[in-house]
């Protein structure tokens, strides 16, 4: 008897599929060897995608409830597009919320229990005339992904319903069919008994966000394939094995045949019918092996023959030989050991949500490889299938992640409190999650770049998810298995196979790790990324070479998750919690990614590249130590470029061929030219590994390692140094000087200076008659709070630089003048503490060069500075900048390791990173020189006297990015915001909700602090 839908399986825990098809792999099947050796859409799979008719309610009482039938008329109804999210087309609003369930004071529920008032349904009509191709033959359909829960019509007659928003559910429409017009109808509904279960950290957003296809299938099919290869100890000799199941009729004859990347013929087998699957096994001799670093591809054809000996179906499948296993407690691939660095990665496009495309997909994988990223953690789902064949073809490593987190279940703000947590031991809600697992399992199992199955995410432990694991264990030896939640109840520590942790600190991963512990480590997330961040990470990855049991981790997370919005003007921005009159919601803490939402490299992916590269280059005067630590490549592929510079300016560039063996490590000598070293000066060295040919993700000379020396020479002096200050002769000139009522003015040949008694500062510098300082010089000690400092509360704890940074007293003023130079002093006081004391030299020089001085007296019993610095303002037409500092890229003294010494250009504008809510950005550390001009070349020099200095040119001061919770709140632009800095406190990123800056970054009050740095016209 058919089954007639009802309304209660939404909260029943027991009916969470009806008529679905039992989950299979994803493979493609063809009618011919020339189709499936072409890779060709498939002639038995016709595609939905589109426009559908839509209807929007937003509880089940205001639904059409019997739209599904034949004689109801949707003509009149709107359009959406599918794949796509309700929410982003125009029907209701996203909500983003982290661990709180979304419906958090607005309904006291608790599971299965949902709230059916506050329930949208979306009511999908697409009207479809059977393919030739399909007619009489079975016609089945297909949803790759629909949130959360959904029932499907067809022609009228009820079809089936599914849960799980991230696996196919597929359902057989053939006896309801008709020759012309069908409608199809489908009921989504936002929560389901699965809300409960997909508690994840992302936007809650619902309806067909996946494919939709009608296929059919020839008589005899296979209904999936289960592909298994082993490697003998040697790792020299494969095994291929395989099972079959068929939908139907059993085939008269398998046959499966090998072949390598260049079409040869590796091996082939015929299949033998056991128990009603056909299963074929096949020996490869010296099988070229699969990896991230070399990530080859066996194709292997299945064809398929009825019982009268003709062809009927062919079944290609892509190969990857690896073996991945646990040897001596250390995970190894193909017999060595293993090193992830690695991202968690939403499916995420910010205009389209969690409906990604391929494009979408081919742009994160070739960025991944770009920056040596090697592995990717679902979070908190199945992706797409798409996804996993490009990480098999280009090589990444994958934690393949179930489709389960019930955070609010068992932690209420940040307290660990699982008095009501499921799935827990509770045995009515195996059957639902263990099927998530199934659905995952059952469709990804082909995959090589899969080498972990993970039980989900953040859902506590217990007896459930123990019984998930055990089940993939016994499905599928040759994987490990990973649950982090057993962090919290070691009660069920048989869950997980590797000891995997979330922000843990690098010290407390160095005393796990030095307590002789019986399981391999990861952080499945660390280095939360939130904002302005990043800070430390080379703390983690020094651990690499430290433990053999430390195997690297995921950082947190790859793509900031912000939606496209226009403001009241018209004007797109990138929105996040709460701009859309969501509420409940957690604000900005979906912005974690390395990557801004709109797919544009934020300044954190240089720290990334450089830690994560697995050619380190150790650099000195005569020669370069290469370590080459990819597993089984060497550097054949890559040409080494040296060059040698002289405060900025390039002297050398050689190439040399340095082949280094994987795993090991070797030293090259330069050929420099003689004598190129003679001159006093600083030099750098910088060498690196580019691509001789390109790659399906790099063009040939990209860049994939660098690393530099930087040295001096002859009585320089020991620490960084510009050309300008060093090599610096003072003009013979005299100095005028007046001294006002008021104000002293200091006047030289086309120059004069203007110091006011009364603010306390350098009001004025005129150059060739030109004002430069638009507002005066003052000290300073805040910086517009990164989401890290939020999260550690750094307005509470350090609020009183904020008050100092924009008062203080100035209670001395002093002139000391001599033939060649006139210093002016002036002496701060501070209402925060009467035993802080600030100076201020200015000297100046009669060619109109000043010595800017800044010295910090300091006190106990205060908090830590976030920098201590001297900002004033300049014209905005002044906005053109060249540097010579640690750079590209913004650094930071906690995130400069990927950082370069180097020359280069940008605008002042640019330096205002993308990070969604604006904080703290744009600072450069070991800075020599800056020059800022304007478009005709007029301007100011910044340099160092004698220790490199961090300077941040910016649009806007810290206090108009404090008080901005957007980037369109921002002012128009008005000034040039010129900041000094001796030092700047780092910006961390343990977590971004409490972890605090490592001590060694940090500026402590009671510290005495000085810096010098000279302004100069040019």
């Amino acid at each position: 008897m058919a089954a007639i839908p009802q309304i209660s399986w939404l909260s029943d825990l027991q009916v969470f599929a009806v008529n679905r098809l039992p989950a299979h792999s994803d493979h493609l099947y063809y009618e011919t060897m020339e189709e499936a050796g072409q890779g060709a859409q498939m002639a038995m799979r016709h595609n939905l995608n589109g426009n559908w008719k839509f209807h929007y309610a937003v509880n089940p009482a205001s639904r059409p409830e019997h739209f599904f039938k034949q004689s109801f008329d949707c003509s009149q109804w709107g359009n959406i597009t599918v794949p796509g999210h309700i929410e982003l087309q125009g029907y209701g609003n996203p909500q983003y919320v982290n661990t709180m369930y979304p419906w958090d004071a607005h309904h006291e529920i608790r599971p299965p229990e949902i709230p059916m008032d506050d329930n949208p349904v979306g009511s999908y009509v697409k009207q479809f005339n059977l393919p030739e191709q399909m007619r009489n033959k079975p016609v089945f359909i297909s949803f790759q992904g629909v949130d959360s829960a959904f029932y499907v019509w067809l022609n009228g007659h009820f079809v089936g319903y599914s849960e799980d928003s991230f696996t196919p559910s597929e359902f057989e429409l053939t006896p309801y069919v008709l020759e012309g017009e069908n409608k199809l109808a489908v009921e989504v509904y936002q929560r389901s008994t699965g809300s409960w279960l997909e508690d994840q950290d992302f936007w809650r957003l619902f309806g067909i966000f996946r494919d939709v296809y009608l296929y059919t299938i020839p008589e005899v099919h296979v209904q999936d394939v289960f592909v298994r290869t082993d490697l003998d100890h040697s790792y020299t000799k494969g095994l291929l094995t395989a099972d079959l199941k068929f939908h139907s009729a059993l085939p008269a004859k398998v046959s499966a045949v090998l072949y390598d990347v260049n079409g040869n013929q590796a091996g082939s087998s015929e299949g033998i019918l056991e128990n009603e699957k056909v299963c074929i096994a096949l020996d490869v001799e010296k099988p070229k092996l699969w990896s991230a670093e070399s990530p080859y591809l066996y194709k292997l054809y299945f064809q398929i023959f009825d019982q009268s000996g003709k062809l009927v179906e062919v079944v290609p499948q892509k190969i990857g030989f690896r073996k991945f296993e646990l040897v001596d407690r250390v995970m190894c691939l193909n017999g060595e050991r293993i090193v992830f660095k690695g991202v968690n990665r939403h499916e995420f496009n910010c205009r389209t949500g969690r409906a990604i495309s391929k494009e979408d997909m081919l742009w994160d994988i070739k960025t991944m490889k770009r920056h040596n990223i090697n592995a990717v953690r679902t979070s908190h789902y199945p992706n797409q299938s798409t996804w996993y064949d490009l990480c098999d073809e280009y090589g990444i490593y994958v934690i393949d992640e179930m489709n389960l987190e019930t955070h609010g279940s068992w932690q209420k703000m940040g307290v660990v409190e699982p008095s009501w947590n499921i799935p827990g031991n509770k045995p009515e809600w195996q059957n639902i999650v263990l099927d998530r697992a199934v659905s995952m399992f059952e469709r990804d199992k082909n995959h090589p770049s899969i080498l972990i199955w993970s039980c989900g995410n953040e859902s506590y432990a217990g007896e459930v998810i123990l019984n998930v694991s055990r089940y993939f264990k016994a499905v599928d030896p040759s994987r490990l298995v990973h649950y982090e939640g057993v962090f919290h109840n070691r009660t069920y520590n048989e869950t997980s196979d590797v000891e995997s942790r979330m922000y843990a600190k690098p010290a407390e991963i160095e005393k796990y790790l030095s307590d002789h512990p019986d399981k391999p480590y990861i952080s499945c997330e660390y280095m939360h990324a939130m904002g302005n961040s990043l800070g430390g990470m080379q703390k983690y990855t020094d651990l690499e070479r430290k433990y053999p049991m430390y195997q690297g981790g995921f950082i947190w997370d790859f793509i900031d998750q912000a939606i496209v919005k226009k403001d009241r003007y018209g004007k797109e921005f990138l929105a996040y919690g709460g701009d859309f009159d969501d509420r409940p919601t957690d604000y900005g803490f979906c912005t974690n990614g390395i990557v801004y939402a709109d797919r544009e490299l934020s300044p954190k992916m240089k720290e990334v590249k450089f830690l994560y590269q697995s050619l380190k280059l150790t650099p000195d005067r005569t020669g370069v130590t290469i370590t080459n630590d990819f597993l089984f490549t060497d550097t054949s592929d890559y040409v080494m470029e040296y060059s040698l510079y002289m405060e900025g300016e390039e002297l050398y560039c050689s190439r040399l061929e340095a082949v280094v063996a994987p795993l090991s490590k070797s030293r090259a000598e330069f050929d420099w030219p003689a004598g190129i070293c003679d001159a006093a000066g600083e030099y750098c060295v910088d060498v690196s590994f580019k691509l001789k040919e390109g790659r399906a993700w790099a063009e040939s000379g990209y860049e994939v390692a660098f690393g530099q020396f930087v040295f001096k020479v002859n009585g320089a002096e020991e620490s960084g140094i510009s050309v300008s200050s060093k090599k610096r002769v003072l003009s013979e000139g005299e100095l005028r000087v007046v001294q006002g009522d008021v104000n002293i003015g200091v006047h030289g040949k086309d120059f004069s200076a203007i110091f006011s008694k009364q603010v306390g500062s350098l009001v004025s510098l005129k150059c060739s008659g030109k004002e430069m300082i638009s507002q005066p010089p003052a000290p300073l000690f805040w910086r517009a709070t990164t989401d890290n400092d939020r999260g550690f509360a750094q307005d509470f704890h350090s609020g009183i630089w904020f008050a100092a940074s924009l008062a203080r007293k100035c209670n001395g003023i002093e002139i000391e003048e001599e033939r060649d130079q006139v210093r002016i002093i002036f002496t701060y006081q501070f209402s925060i503490h009467p035993g802080i004391e600030v100076k201020m030299w200015y000297t100046v020089y009669p060619d109109g060069s000043i010595r800017v001085k800044s010295s910090y007296r300091g006190t106990a019993n205060l908090p830590q500075l976030p920098t201590f610095a001297l900002s004033f303002k300049v014209p905005c037409d002044y906005d053109q900048l060249e540097w010579y500092a640690l750079g590209p890229e913004e650094n930071y003294v906690d995130r400069c390791a990927g950082a370069r010494l180097c020359q280069f250009k940008n605008e002042v504008a640019d330096n205002l990173a993308g990070y969604v809510m604006p904080q703290e950005s744009g600072n450069r550390t070991g800075v020599r020189r800056v020059n800022l001009t304007n478009r005709e070349g007029f301007g100011l020099r910044i340099s160092a006297v004698s220790e490199p200095l961090e300077c941040n040119f910016s649009p806007y001061t810290a206090f108009e990015l404090e008080t901005a919770k957007h980037h369109y709140e921002l002012p128009n632009i008005h000034y040039t915001v010129i900041t000094v800095a001796g030092r700047q406190m780092g910006v961390g990123g343990d977590d971004s909700w409490g972890a605090p800056v490592h001590n060694e970054y940090l500026l402590q009050a009671d510290e005495d602090r000085e810096f010098e740095f000279w302004i100069q016209p040019i």
